[in-house]
Formats: structure tokens, C-alpha cells, sequence
């Protein structure tokens, strides 16, 4: 009887001192943080979650797979985790990280389309992007936009510059499918705010001013009086007279500097041989050279010419822009 007891006792304690060390396995695992640098974590359509848990027992936080199973198995999330790509911080602890799994907050990358762009740098840029598949490549501009749903758009202009998040898997063209949607929309803002007396009257013909604008200043301050000077001289018929739509003609031969001969040299596009707007935008333009266009600055200046100091100096006649060009440009 005796030694049935201390048997039962040595037995009691030891099932105490695994349980106690269990316990301990157990608090060390979900309170140690899982990395101690950022790093990221793909999980893949129909992944198990024991290779997810497999996954992340390679991370800093060394602990056998199936700590995390029993975590989940814990939380009802075996079944839960959603595909992607996810960006563990340092410092998250595993059921932190679960979490983010099971949430589906996958990490975003960004791109910025940055305003004044041409189509043609845009398409550059999204083609050296790590984070999108690229499925333009070898397209003409008219194959990409058929691609998102837009036959017989012409590119330019179309696509709004802004900062986009986006995870990874994002095509090309779902990037410019989005890109052109947020430019569809500033377009209708602007356009339902419209001044009464605006020149313009098609959401394209916005878009072609608000390119040059673009093109014209990287002003804020200045964006409403160009659109005053260029709303004010297609009224009296006068020739826009603007370089960068000639620079838009000249097309990727254009080496930097416009001649007297590029301002003769007439081109659809050369607004000081043709009357009006050119037949497309010239650029990319942004939300604010967009409601710009629409919202010309009141005023009777005609001209402007660079003041040297990235603004502009805008006169009424031509005598005074006369002066204005021999002091800041002769």
C-alpha cells in the first residue's frame, strides 16, 4: 500500500512538472515576439495550414510547427487564412500574426504615376514595377486599352496620377483599369462644377486643357490663371501658343530644346500654326489642373512668359509681355 502511494505520488508529480512545463513551452511560445525584423510570408491558394505552420516556424521565432497548428486549432482558424502576401512586423506575436492571416490584410505595394507624365513614360515605369505582372509587354497602346475595356480611347490623359496600394499579383492592366476609372471620376466631378462660362464643352476637351496646364506649371498657385490666359484666347480665337504642345508633336525626337523652326513646324499638335485645342491631351494630368481647366481664374491677362524662379509673369497686352520676355527670357 505504501509503495502504491509514493508510486501515485511520483506519478501526480510528474504529471505536475509537465504540465508545468507545458504551460511554461506554451507562454514562452505566444509571448515571444515572432521576428525581430520585418519580413514577409507568402501563403498560396489551397495551402494547408500545417505548411503554413511549417512556414512560419522558419522565422526567427524557432518553434516546431505545431505550436502554430494547436494556436489555430485554438482560435477555429485552420480554415481560416486567406492567400497572399503578408508583411509580419517585428514584434508581432503569433496570435497577432494569425490575425493578419486570417483577416486577409495582405501587404500592399505602391506606385505613384506621377503628374505630367506622358503615356509613354507611364507604360515605362509600370514595366520595371517588381510588384506587377506584366501583361502589356509587346502591346501597341491600342492592344492596352482594348485590354481594360476601353476600344478606341486614345491613352493619354486617360490615367490619374495619384499614389495606388495594391498587393502583389496585381496585373498591368488591372493597374491602369484602376488608374483610368479614379480618372473617369475627377473628370466627372469637375466637369458637374464647371464654370457657366467655361470655353469647353466636352470632358475630353477638360482633359486636353488640363494636360497643358499640367504641362505649363508646377504651380498650384498659377494652375487657375493659365486656364484663365488659354480660356480667354480660344474665345477670341486666339492661337493658344503653347511650347509644350509642340514639345507633344516634336513626339521622343524632341532633345531638349525648342527651336524658332519647331514653333513653324506645323504638327496637329503645334498650337502656334493651328487654332484651338490640340486633338488630344499632351499629358498625364492631376485632380488639380483637372478642376483647374474647368474653373478659370477671372482676369484680362493674355500672356505669360517664365520668370526664371519656376513661376510665371502674366500680362494683358502684348507690349507689357513684350518687356516681360525681354527681361526674363532675351
Amino acid at each position: 500500500m505504501i509503495h502504491r502511494s509514493r508510486l501515485l505520488g511520483v506519478l501526480v508529480l510528474g504529471l505536475s512538472l509537465m504540465l508545468g512545463w507545458v504551460g511554461m513551452e506554451v507562454n514562452r511560445f505566444l509571448n515571444t515576439p515572432v521576428t525581430q525584423q520585418s519580413l514577409l510570408v507568402t501563403v498560396e491558394q489551397g495551402d494547408s495550414f500545417r505548411r503554413i505552420a511549417r512556414a512560419l516556424a522558419r522565422t526567427d521565432h524557432a518553434r516546431d510547427a505545431q505550436y502554430w497548428v494547436a494556436l489555430a486549432y485554438w482560435q477555429r482558424a485552420t480554415d481560416q487564412v486567406r492567400a497572399g502576401e503578408y508583411q509580419i512586423e517585428a514584434g508581432m506575436a503569433p496570435a497577432e500574426v494569425l490575425a493578419l492571416l486570417v483577416a486577409g490584410q495582405v501587404h500592399q505595394y505602391t506606385f505613384t504615376i506621377i503628374e505630367g507624365w506622358t503615356f509613354r513614360q507611364l507604360r515605362a515605369a509600370i514595366l520595371v514595377s517588381s510588384a506587377l505582372l506584366h501583361d502589356t509587354e509587346g502591346l501597341t497602346d491600342a492592344e492596352i486599352m482594348q485590354s481594360i475595356g476601353q476600344d478606341d480611347v486614345f491613352p493619354e490623359g486617360r490615367f490619374l496620377p495619384e499614389t495606388y496600394r495594391f498587393p502583389r499579383g496585381t496585373t498591368e492592366s488591372d493597374f491602369l483599369r484602376r488608374a483610368f476609372a479614379h480618372q473617369q471620376s475627377v473628370l466627372k466631378s469637375a466637369w458637374d462644377k464647371r464654370a457657366d462660362d467655361s470655353v469647353l464643352q466636352t470632358t475630353d476637351q477638360v482633359l486636353v486643357m488640363a494636360s497643358i496646364i499640367e504641362k505649363e506649371t508646377g504651380k498650384a498657385s498659377e494652375r487657375r490663371k493659365i486656364s484663365g490666359v488659354f480660356n480667354r484666347r480660344l474665345k477670341l480665337n486666339m492661337r493658344l501658343q503653347s511650347d509644350p504642345t509642340v514639345i507633344y508633336g516634336i513626339g521622343p525626337d524632341f532633345d531638349g530644346d525648342i527651336r524658332r523652326r519647331d514653333l513653324r513646324h506645323d504638327t496637329p499638335y503645334n498650337t502656334y500654326t493651328r487654332h484651338g485645342l490640340p486633338p488630344t491631351p499632351i499629358a498625364l494630368p492631376g485632380a488639380d489642373a483637372i478642376h483647374a481647366a474647368v474653373q478659370p481664374e477671372a482676369g484680362d491677362a493674355l500672356y505669360f512668359v517664365a520668370s526664371g524662379d519656376g513661376g510665371h509673369v502674366f500680362s494683358a497686352t502684348l507690349e507689357a509681355h513684350e518687356k516681360a520676355v525681354d527681361r526674363y527670357q532675351r
